[in-house]
């Protein structure tokens, strides 16, 4: 198994070991975790309650927060609510005894990363810690911002593309049909899959996400399905998978590309049958979930080389939505900047008021490789390092202030539609399912189908030649 001993930065130097932080009123069982997590050389600090894990986070760089639910002063579901409004991106597991498992599925619900029963194997911890670390390191959360920072109704940005994508989340969120978000890393995935979610009639039901790069190869049908007590090796108890946990509300694939092929088949029945069983299990469960996959692969390509299911990308691929990259939409930097200001401003509790001039010219000249991720990362250093309240270009990195100078290589041509164009197909498409659905529940009957549409009978059978519907109608 690897540990933290064996990780290593991209030039090759040692990664500085990852900080676990472990809150449980029970002294022993604070005492066990930290020597076993100090043996696979993470360091470790540890809380009697949720009050003093809270200062903890204020004063310390934690990876992972590893907590009881049961606590005295503050609990570990109002340490995961206090968590989730400071930092999103910060995994919780939650450490739970049988009796309360109940409990830590609702947290999973409100965004515990995972969660163990009590007695768990040391194994099981390792490896749900491993996966927590590699899921922040992969950016699960696209664009890391609490909730309160993002308005569910309005995408920041000042571009026409950004606008057009805005209006598309408009359109698709009230309906049920499954969108496929693809971009490059840090480009806001996540953001527009949340966005949806919450201007959609599920708002106040579950969104579930799973990054599917950061699950090993052997755990991806377990985390997904779930597992019966007994399944395996260490299943002391019966687990719900994601699907199960998203019931009634949104499930979000991550990097849904990385799926092994030989899962593909599974996911694909389960998508389209909206049932499964456990690992483990006989008995059938039935779900209704709405279906959100994001990638930053070029599926279409991988379809080609066969490392990816061709009806499974077609399954997924019902209303795709294109991120450009920050580099083509430079429009967008500035009030992005200014989005993250207020942000930071809030959080490290500074008053940094605005850019030099020289600053802005050069946000705006700079390409950007890792998109609105580097961005903010970016402007939160600069906030960290700001003196006064306008930021000059002394606090600006120098390799930021170099590449803004470099020579930019022209852009490639276009082989995507339009937006406005993209726009009007996705809209045409979706009324042509929205209207083939009604004709389906009316057992084709065109005059009852145009009463719940909203539309004449003679303007419904207009939509239906155009689209190509004749053949559903029968009175």
């Amino acid at each position: 198994m690897e540990t933290t001993r064996e990780r290593k930065g991209r030039d090759g130097s040692a990664m500085k070991p990852a900080k676990i932080l472990v809150v449980d009123d029970e002294l022993n069982m604070r005492l066990v975790l930290k020597a076993m997590l100090k043996k696979e050389g993470y360091e470790v600090a540890t809380a009697a309650d949720g009050q003093e894990a809270l200062q903890i986070l204020k004063e310390e760089k934690i990876a992972v927060v590893a907590t009881d639910l049961k606590m005295p002063r503050l609990d570990g579901m109002g340490l995961l609510h206090r968590i989730m409004q400071d930092d999103p991106s910060l995994p919780v597991i939650i450490l739970t005894a049988y009796g309360t498992v109940a409990n830590a599925v609702d947290a999973l619900k409100k965004g515990a990363f995972d969660y163990l029963t009590k007695p768990f194997e040391q194994d099981e911890l390792k490896t749900v810690i491993l996966k927590a670390i590699k899921t922040r390191q992969l950016g699960d959360r696209d664009l890391s911002a609490p909730a309160g920072d993002v308005d569910p109704h309005r995408i920041v940005g000042a571009s026409s593309r950004m606008a057009e994508i805005d209006e598309i989340i408009r359109k698709v969120s009230p309906t049920t049909t499954t969108v496929l978000i693809t971009g490059e890393t840090g480009t806001g995935k996540e953001l527009i899959a949340r966005a949806i979610h919450r201007n959609s009639s599920r708002s106040e039901q579950p969104f579930i996400k799973i990054n599917c790069a950061a699950i090993a190869e052997n755990l991806v049908e377990s985390e997904l399905f779930g597992y019966e007590k007994g399944a395996f090796t260490g299943a002391v108890t019966t687990k719900p998978g994601r699907f199960e946990l998203a019931h009634r509300g949104t499930l979000f694939l991550d990097e849904v590309g990385e799926i092994p092929r030989d899962m593909q088949s599974k996911l694909l029945q389960a998508i389209q049958d909206q049932n499964f069983e456990r690992v483990g299990g006989l008995k059938n469960i039935s779900v209704d979930v709405r279906l959100i996959a994001a990638t930053n692969r070029n599926l279409p390509q991988e379809v080609k080389e066969g490392k990816f299911r061709e009806d499974l990308f077609y399954r997924l691929n019902v209303f795709p939505i294109h991120i450009p990259p920050l580099r083509e939409r430079t429009e967008d930097i500035l009030p992005l900047t200014g989005h993250f200001l207020e942000k930071f401003n809030r959080k490290l509790k500074m008053q940094v008021e605005g850019l030099s001039p020289e600053v802005r010219e050069c946000l705006i000249a700079y390409p950007w490789p890792g998109n609105i991720r580097e961005l903010e990362h970016l402007v939160e250093r600069m906030v960290l390092m700001a003196e006064g309240p306008i930021i000059t270009m002394a606090i600006v990195p120098p390799e930021i202030v170099r590449a803004a100078h470099e020579p930019r290589p022209a852009a490639p041509g276009m082989t995507e539609t339009p937006g406005r164009d993209v726009l009007k197909s996705h809209m045409e498409e979706m009324e042509k399912q929205i209207i083939a659905r009604c004709l389906e529940e009316c057992d084709g009957n065109v005059t009852r189908a145009a009463e719940r549409l909203g539309l004449s009978r003679k303007g419904l059978q207009l939509k239906m030649i155009k689209h190509r519907l004749r053949k559903r109608e029968e009175g």
